[in-house]
């Protein structure tokens, strides 16, 4: 069983900067891609970006590319999501999310655990 907890959410203006963390816990986490998948309030989870296992592969929604950058430290908390220039519509709740297997996936079913969520609020 694998245990995540999400931290690094917040309030800040259009045009800011956050880095989300995902501390694992549980069995070993080296194995397993990772990603992160958001929602809006009123909408379904939407995928933002993933991490295969080694690090060397990753993907991102169309709507975060250029702004979200993914990345992973086995030896500490294994994922973080650096996001900037954030915009109102990068407004949800970001959840991490682990799977077990090393390749990293674009789809929310494909994840095997979840963390609970950190709230993300961008304002104008």
């Amino acid at each position: 069983q694998v245990q995540l907890v999400e931290s690094g959410g917040g309030l800040v203006q259009a045009g800011g900067s956050l880095r989300l963390s995902c501390a694992a816990s549980g069995r070993t986490f080296s194995s397993y891609a990772m990603g992160w998948v958001r929602q809006a309030s009123g909408k379904e989870r939407e995928f933002a970006a993933a991490i295969s296992w080694g690090g060397s592969t990753t993907y991102y929604a169309d709507s975060v590319k250029g702004r979200f950058t993914i990345s992973r430290d086995n030896a500490e908390n294994p994922v973080y999501l650096q996001m900037k220039s954030l915009k109102l519509e990068d407004t949800a709740v970001y959840y991490c999310a682990a799977r077990e297997d090393y390749r990293a996936a674009v789809r929310g079913s494909e994840y095997d655990y979840w963390g609970q969520g950190t709230q993300v609020t961008v304002s104008s």
